[in-house]
């Protein structure tokens, strides 16, 4: 046991409701968990005498406690949950998820405010739809939209140097305010049409295009009352594909596989009667002796820590405490929560579906791990590591003739890849196209980083190239005293061919072959390198692209740099232009117009 006295820290607490904390020795949190009467729950760690090994080993751990009263049993099933997440303790239920949620955001602050996709912190004064299931959902919901009322879909920087219509006008997905080619009130009311259709308004959305079909065609104008008439059809195809029946508004459907040490979730939304998609999730820190209640409960309170609850949610597994969590649920909700599990009908169908998709998703998961595993073990014969490695961490490097170039370091280990861990790197201060100096700085910033703050140090680190890489790589890593982590060079085979690349490991080399678990394992790690390089690569040179040369002269804003390509007939024209031509456009001083000329000129390489 540890020095911890838990029966003294017991006998002061209080006997209402709360939610407790365990903590070892360096303060990571070890548990969290809520309880009715504190006092009793909390003692009855220290006083039971038969206890599951998990039990033991956390309490051996446990150095101090941490309390946190609630007026609630239900609102410390809340707080338990969100401490959960702030946390992630070793001995809770995790529900580890790598991205976060996607939604639609309305972007406000602008006359023709634009609609699409978003990850990130929801902030005041935009205006957000969701959460989604998935990004498929959002990009679906999302091409209705621009499909049924034009809404712009253009960032602010594009929509401010924009001359001529885009593509998009072109083809009936955007009506084209860059231009003027809509008026700001007729945008507003598609913009009201496209919220009251994301909310599941439908029949207001079909009755707001048969007005602007009569209101074209009192105007004679034929051909845009056709492209209503057309909205109006795919509205109706809209609605009648996605509606369920049963009267179905919102609700949840999880289904639940459960096997030892192992479990995957999946979950079905219907919102405004539509099936809106489903996802599966794998909650980690499971023990083989779990019982499904609890792993159900433990993933209800973080899936919903930061999403409303609908007001139905269809259970494969009944919870622990119910009722507990049907107030729970409904106090974040602010309305009440029905929870279901004994089903009939088509409610069982859907649960029954929901069920399949978790068995088929757990077992794709673990045969995915078995074979990670393999791989994983034949490696460290291979490379003759005392154990298999727990962390993989692999390094490319991306560019084109040397410009934008981008560093990648992803993470492996035997669950697979771990994309929270990953890292891009975008590269300076280089000879362009000198990949060996490339390779040099992202290890330097990627270990100077992890030494500074005492991060995870890879039991094997990767890197994707021959000889001269590896040899740049050794330099870099005994530099930073690292030299006793194991490095890996993977050079390409013959014609590029997957499968045969040369495995460089100090002196020695190998080529496993194409059937080898390791080949297997080494391509899997590498191409997601190369992946998330050539991602970050790409992002890189489109921002570049789609900068235009005015954004860095100070004081000239979105208003000024879309007059000055309006009066110029666009960028070339203004850059043709002379200092007394550039003042004369309205609002463009002699000391601003001079500022343009030098900076266009700059850019342009013109001297």
């Amino acid at each position: 046991m540890s020095r911890f006295d838990g029966r003294a820290f017991a006998r002061n607490l209080s006997t209402g409701p709360g939610v407790y904390l365990m903590r070892d020795a360096d303060g990571k949190v070890l548990y969290v968990g809520k309880a009715r009467n504190l006092q009793r729950r909390v003692a009855s760690y220290f006083t039971r005498q038969q206890r599951s090994p998990r039990i033991e080993l956390m309490l051996r751990k446990v150095a101090s406690m941490e309390v946190s009263l609630t007026r609630t049993e239900a609102e410390a099933l809340l707080l338990e949950n969100e401490w959960i997440k702030a946390h992630r303790p070793r001995f809770n239920v995790s529900l580890r998820d790598d991205k976060s949620y996607p939604w639609i955001r309305l972007e406000a602050g602008h006359e023709f405010p634009r609609i699409g996709f978003y990850r990130g912190s929801r902030k005041p004064p935009h205006r957000y739809f969701g959460p989604y299931s998935s990004a498929g959902a959002v990009r679906e919901a999302l091409n209705q939209i621009y499909r049924l009322f034009g809404i712009r879909q253009c960032r602010d920087t594009v929509f401010a140097n924009r001359t001529r219509p885009c593509l998009q006008y072109q083809i009936n997905r955007c009506s084209a305010p860059c231009v003027g080619y809509i008026s700001k009130e007729a945008y507003q009311r598609d913009v009201e049409a496209a919220v009251r259709f994301l909310q599941g308004r439908n029949e207001e959305v079909i009755e707001y295009l048969a007005e602007r079909m009569e209101e074209a065609s009192r105007q004679l104008e034929f051909e845009r009352a056709a492209q209503f008439r057309d909205r109006i059809r795919s509205m109706q195809k809209v609605r009648a594909s996605q509606y369920v029946t049963g009267g179905v508004t919102d609700l949840d459907v999880i289904g639940m596989s459960v096997l030892p040490g192992r479990a995957a979730l999946h979950v079905v939304e219907f919102r405004h009667g539509r099936n809106v998609g489903g996802r599966t999730y794998f909650p980690g820190n499971l023990h083989e002796d779990m019982e499904e209640a609890d792993i159900m409960s433990g993933f209800l309170g973080q899936y919903y820590a930061e999403r409303r609850p609908p007001p139905e949610i269809l259970l494969s597994q009944s919870p622990g405490e119910p009722k507990l969590w049907e107030e729970a649920l409904g106090s974040r909700r602010e309305a009440a929560v029905k929870l279901r599990w004994r089903l009939r009908g088509e409610r069982s169908e859907w649960v029954r579906l929901a069920v399949a998709n978790a068995d088929d998703a757990l077992r794709r998961r673990l045969a995915e791990r078995d074979q990670i595993g393999t791989g994983l073990a034949a490696l460290a014969d291979l490379l003759e590591l005392p154990t298999p490695p727990e962390r993989i961490e692999c390094f490319d490097i991306s560019h084109i003739s040397g410009t934008e170039t981008v560093g990648s370091c992803v993470v492996f280990g035997p669950g697979g890849a771990d994309k929270k861990a990953y890292r891009r790197y975008n590269i300076h201060d280089i000879t362009p196209g000198d990949d060996y100096a490339a390779m040099g700085q992202v290890l330097k910033r990627r270990y100077n980083r992890a030494l500074e703050q005492e991060d995870t140090l890879p039991d094997l680190v990767i890197v994707d190239g021959g000889k001269g890489q590896l040899s740049r790589a050794r330099e870099e890593m005994e530099a930073l005293g690292l030299d006793a982590v194991p490095l890996l060079g993977v050079a390409k085979g013959p014609a590029r061919r997957a499968g045969y690349e040369t495995l460089i490991f100090g002196e020695r080399e190998a080529v496993p072959g194409p059937h080898d678990p390791v080949s297997h394992l080494i391509q899997q790690i590498r191409d997601e390198a190369h992946r998330f390089a050539i991602s970050g690569h790409r992002k890189r040179r489109q921002k570049r692209a789609q900068a235009s040369p005015l954004e860095q002269v100070a004081g000239i804003g979105p208003k000024r740099r879309q007059q000055l390509l309006k009066h110029f007939g666009g960028l070339q024209g203004l850059s043709n232009a002379g200092v007394d031509e550039i003042e004369r456009v309205p609002g463009i001083s002699r000391k601003l117009a001079e500022q343009i000329a030098s900076h266009l000129q700059a850019s342009s390489g013109k001297t």
